[in-house]
């Protein structure tokens, strides 16, 4: 993992003002070391709008520094929308090529709230129940654009008083498909000089890709790891999740199994429950099996439409008496609450469209 977060992020805005990195900055405009480490805290920690409002720095520089096309944000928020119960914001932002991607903030009851953040344009893996997987993978995101999508909403939340507590990769894209970029906005995250989001707090989700779990396994991080299971068998997973034909299930489950043997740490598995594929009683029966006696947690997700869907939801009775049958195993299970459903912003509906709900806010 990358740990010098200052000097990766002032090389990704560095080169989207058009110089080769930071150390081409550093020669043109004549900073010293101390100077990046002020300007690096008012965007990453004291969540400033641009390098204008840093007042540590001379009048001067901060007018040079800004006319450089120095910017603290890599993505701009295009529609922001909010939901009726004004628990979730879905920003769609767009990349400096014209690209687009979606993020969400959702303030749960208390002081938690969770980032929900894109690590890719689009998305290869073509699960069938996902909007972002129908629409197709246009590019990987680089380290400052993955993690530029929680600095706007840190930015947003202390205007009001409240801070990110939890940071999650489950938007738009496969995290360990852009492995070494995830891993490198983990790194600005957790920074200590930085926003200082503890590992604890973070969750990267993957659909399974064997490889990057056993790389993961050894970075000595204590990110949570969450797996999209959805099936707990070759068949249905198959049918459901094109990434079973080349990591089976008994393989994704076998690296889990490696995984907790090297960090000792909890695996969550995602399930959404769709109608007649994927909640029958002996699908329940199966992942109790497959479940019990591990470090495991089961996160039961109801399923969100999307717009090319062919599926329907599980009724939340089944999901219940699905959710009994692990309990009654003693597989630790959860049903998640959706949020954002009005705005589409719940889980696998991101696919960053341009048109929003009549009561979105433009901005």
């Amino acid at each position: 993992m990358i740990r010098d977060a200052l000097s990766l992020w002032f090389d990704d805005k560095a080169r989207l003002a058009g110089f080769t990195g930071q150390a081409a900055f550093a020669e043109q405009f004549e900073l010293k070391p101390y100077r990046f480490r002020q300007i690096y805290r008012a965007a990453t920690k004291e969540f400033l709008a641009g390098v204008e409002d840093v007042t540590t720095l001379p009048k001067e520089l901060r007018s040079t520094l800004a006319a450089s096309g120095l910017r603290f944000l890599s993505v701009d928020p295009i529609v922001v929308q909010r939901s009726q119960d004004k628990q979730t914001t879905k920003g769609l932002f767009r990349l400096h090529d014209g690209n687009e991607v979606e993020a969400v903030l959702m303030e749960h009851y208390g002081d938690r709230t969770t980032v929900c953040i894109s690590s890719q344009a689009g998305c290869a893996f073509a699960c069938a129940f996902c909007s972002t997987g129908q629409a197709g993978f246009t590019r990987n995101l680089n380290a400052t654009e993955i993690f530029d999508q929680a600095l706007y909403f840190a930015r947003e939340l202390k205007t009001r008083g409240k801070r990110i507590t939890n940071v999650v990769f489950m938007g738009m894209g496969e995290p360990f498909h852009n492995y070494d970029a995830v891993m490198s906005a983990v790194a600005l995250l957790n920074d200590s000089n930085g926003m200082n989001l503890g590992h604890r707090h973070i969750t990267i989700s993957t659909v399974g890709l064997v490889d990057k779990i056993d790389r993961f396994a050894d970075e000595g991080v204590q990110v949570n790891l969450a797996i999209s299971l959805h099936a707990p068998s070759d068949d249905v997973r198959s049918s459901i999740m094109p990434v079973n034909k080349k990591f089976s299930t008994d393989e994704l489950l076998a690296a889990c199994e490696r995984y907790i043997a090297k960090t000792h740490r909890k695996v969550f598995f995602e399930y959404v429950m769709l109608a007649g594929v994927n909640d029958t009683e002996a699908c329940a029966r199966e992942l109790a099996r497959r479940m019990r006696g591990h470090l495991y947690h089961v996160n039961l997700i109801p399923y969100n439409t999307t717009p090319d869907g062919p599926f329907q939801g599980t009724p939340d009775e089944r999901i219940w008496a699905f959710a009994k049958i692990l309990d009654e195993a003693g597989v630790p299970t959860t049903v998640r609450k959706n949020m954002g459903r009005d705005i589409a912003a719940a889980c696998g509906q991101l696919r960053a469209e341009t048109q929003p709900k009549a009561h979105a806010a433009r901005v």
